[in-house]
């Protein structure tokens, strides 16, 4: 019984290979890169905003605080007393904006309203300089 431990006198008949074939590994990386390009894209998006949170917070009315509601036709009322246009709630707005500390004004807005409304307050309190603006809502029901 013989046995044939390595490569004969001539060399080359039973050589080892060596290498090692890397085809498989390129091809599972191609498939890879491809699948990153595709879903890249969709998890990023081209411009970048900070996302509202919700958060229930109980706050306090303080009595330097002005209230500001508007009612399901857009009616503003300042406290309990209706203005007549956005020029004379601008007006008011202006005489509270030098106060210090500047009050807080709080927008209460009835759901029917339409944005118009709600719009209009916010366009006086800018132009009257008010920088801290609150909308009042209701805490959302616990289930």
């Amino acid at each position: 019984m013989a046995m044939n431990v390595g490569p004969g006198p001539d060399g080359d008949e039973d050589a080892v290979i060596a290498s090692i074939n890397t085809t498989p590994l390129v091809d599972v990386m191609l498939v890879l890169l491809i699948i990153f390009l595709i879903t890249i894209p969709v998890v990023t998006t081209a411009i970048p905003v900070k996302l509202p949170k919700e958060r229930i917070e109980a706050r306090e009315s303080k009595a330097e605080n002005i209230i500001i509601s508007v009612d399901a036709q857009s009616h503003i009322f300042w406290y309990e007393t209706p203005v007549a246009s956005v020029d004379a709630l601008t007006e008011k707005l202006k005489k509270v904006a030098h106060m210090k500390p500047q009050p807080e004004v709080q927008v209460r807005g009835d759901m029917a309203a339409r944005y118009e409304g709600v719009g209009k307050v916010l366009l006086a309190c800018q132009r009257a300089g008010i920088v801290k603006v609150a909308f009042i809502t209701e805490p959302p029901p616990l289930n």
